[in-house]
This record gives structure tokens, C-alpha cells and sequence, in this order.
């Protein structure tokens, strides 16, 4: 007789989101210290902005694909085979206690990047910001009042997480999606777009771009963490998770090209702007990605083993991807 494969340790399954996040944040803060102007606030103050706004993306995708992925997962154990009724259960706790742990993180992250771009803004240490530039910040300016924003939805996305986990019945998981997606979106309709020259084309192409954006990066990273193991409940998620990606990724293109219309001054300006070079980055990014995630969805298909790795680099390539995100917003 066969004995059963070992199972990995819990933390184990846990290492590559963590090196995904390394990579967006690290990614971020060079990129973001290395396109910095000559005039820019001390680089303590640029690389705290570049960590809490990268991590703020991350924590914030992360929630989104763990409710996406609560969404897609069978509401009723009897659909499924076995003792993957079983495995239905843990994998909905799992991805309860989660959101409950990076929802908290991403209001932390919320919070002490008020504290940076405050600092930025008036030219000052963080150490040295008071109370009175904090409240003038967060009210008088449209990045401030949308951080505000972005905070109260992060809460209600913590306060949701936190009664799903005492009973699940009394808050839909939609409701967490929902708070998730606007919680991500809030920073970049509040920031560089709405600062365009067409502004509500700009609000709405940059509102659809990372809302498209989070759910298909945020939702391969947790099918591929928590679900990817246990094939009869791949079976479930994979066709409708498949159908959202692809129109996820024609969104994510299509906005993203408009966007880059809208802000960048001519084809030169793609070669001779910090900008500019920073959206071809990205661009060739999201042509890797679509190559990756065809062949990723089509193995996850055939239950062939392998398409773990080819979906570890596709959402690795996001990680890095969402780190120059982060920059293309800190620069703008």
C-alpha cells in the first residue's frame, strides 16, 4: 500500500504570498527612489511612501481575491465529492481569517501613509508632523480626502471580516468584495487621475483599471494559495475565476492604454518621461502576463502538476507589476 503524501506544513503555503508582497514593495521603493526629482523630500520620506502605498496595494488585492475567491467557491458541500466538503469548509475559514489579518494590516498601512505623503507635503520629518498639518492634509486636499475614504472602507472591510468569523450567515462575502474593491480603488480615482486633463474619463478608466486589475491578480494569488491543492474544488472555481481573468485582462489593456494616452504628452513622452518609461514597463508586464495566465488556466484544466510554478511566476510577474503600479502612481 501507497502512504498518503505528506501534506506541506501550514506556514509553508504561506511563504510565496509573503515573497510576492517582498517583491512589489521592494520593487516600488526602488523604482520610486530612483525616478525621484532632484527637489523630492528626504529619501526616508519617499521610501515610507513608496512602502505604504505598495503595501497598501498589496493588502488590498489580497482581500479582494480572498473574497472573489469566497464568491466563486460551492455554497452547498452536497455539489462535491467526497471529503472535499471538508476541505470547502477549511479553505472558507482560512480565507476568513485572512482578510481579518491583512484588513488590519492594510488599515495600519492606510494610516502611517497619511503620516508620509503629510510629511511629503509640507516638507518636514514624519517625526516632526503634527496634529494640525495631519487634519489640514486629510481635509483640504483630494489625495487626503480620498486616503479618509480609502480608511473608512478598509474598516468596514476589518469589521465585516471579524463578524464572518464569529458566523459567516450574518455578513455576505459579497458585502467584503465589494468594501475591498472600493477601499483599492479610492486612492488612484482620488489621486493623479483625478488631477487629469479629461477628468471624469480619467476617474473612470483609472476606477474600471484597478478594480480589474485587483480582482485578476487578487484572485489567481489565492485560487493558486488555497484552492489549487484540492482539485474538486479547483474544478468548482476554475471555469468561472477563467471567464472573469479574460475579461479582466482585456479591461486592465484597454484602460491602460487610455490612461497612458491621457497622461503622457505625445509617443516621445514614453522614451524621455520617468513616467513614460514606467508605462512601457508596465505595458510589457501585462503582455507577459496574458501569455502566462493563458498557459497557467489552460494546465489548471488538464490537472497537469506543473501549473503550480507557471502560476507562481504569473503572479510573481504580478507582484512585480503592481509594484511599478505603485511607483507609476507615486511619480505621476
Amino acid at each position: 500500500m501507497t502512504p498518503p503524501a505528506a501534506r506541506p506544513h501550514p506556514a509553508v503555503r504561506w511563504l510565496p504570498p509573503v515573497g510576492w508582497a517582498g517583491l512589489a514593495v521592494g520593487t516600488a521603493v526602488l523604482v520610486g527612489l530612483l525616478t525621484a526629482t532632484p527637489l523630492s523630500s528626504a529619501p526616508s520620506v519617499l521610501a515610507g511612501i513608496a512602502v505604504t502605498r505598495s503595501g497598501m496595494d498589496v493588502a488590498g488585492v489580497a482581500c479582494v481575491g480572498l473574497a472573489l475567491l469566497g464568491v466563486l467557491l460551492p455554497g452547498n458541500r452536497a455539489d462535491l465529492p467526497g471529503g472535499a466538503g471538508r476541505a470547502l469548509a477549511g479553505v472558507r475559514a482560512a480565507a476568513d481569517r485572512a482578510v481579518v489579518a491583512l484588513s488590519g494590516a492594510w488599515l495600519v498601512l492606510v494610516l502611517l501613509g497619511v503620516a508620509y505623503r503629510t510629511a511629503d507635503a509640507f516638507g518636514r520629518p514624519v517625526h516632526r508632523i503634527g496634529w494640525d498639518e495631519l487634519t489640514r492634509w486629510s481635509a483640504q486636499l483630494a489625495a487626503g480626502r480620498g486616503m479618509v475614504l480609502t480608511a473608512g472602507c478598509v474598516a468596514v472591510v476589518l469589521g465585516c471580516a471579524v463578524v464572518r468569523l464569529r458566523d459567516p450567515g450574518l455578513v455576505q462575502v459579497r458585502v467584503v468584495l465589494i468594501a475591498a474593491l472600493l477601499g483599492v480603488i479610492t486612492p488612484g480615482v482620488t489621486g493623479h487621475a483625478g488631477t487629469a486633463a479629461d477628468h471624469q474619463l480619467a476617474v473612470i478608466t483609472m476606477a474600471l483599471h484597478v478594480g480589474a486589475a485587483a480582482l485578476w491578480v487578487g484572485g489567481l494569488a489565492a485560487v493558486l494559495v488555497l484552492v489549487a491543492r484540492h482539485r474538486p474544488l479547483l474544478d468548482a472555481v476554475l471555469p468561472g475565476f477563467s471567464r472573469l481573468a479574460g475579461i479582466c485582462i482585456a479591461a486592465v489593456t484597454l484602460t491602460g492604454v487610455v490612461n497612458a494616452v491621457l497622461r503622457v504628452e505625445g509617443w516621445a513622452g514614453l522614451v524621455t518621461t520617468p513616467y513614460g518609461l514606467l508605462v512601457l514597463a508596465k505595458s510589457a508586464c501585462l503582455v507577459l502576463l496574458a501569455c502566462l495566465g493563458g498557459l497557467a488556466r489552460r494546465r489548471l484544466a488538464t490537472g497537469r502538476l506543473p501549473v503550480l510554478r507557471w502560476a507562481g511566476l504569473e503572479t510573481a510577474l504580478m507582484a512585480l507589476t503592481l509594484g511599478l503600479a505603485a511607483a507609476l502612481a507615486q511619480s505621476a
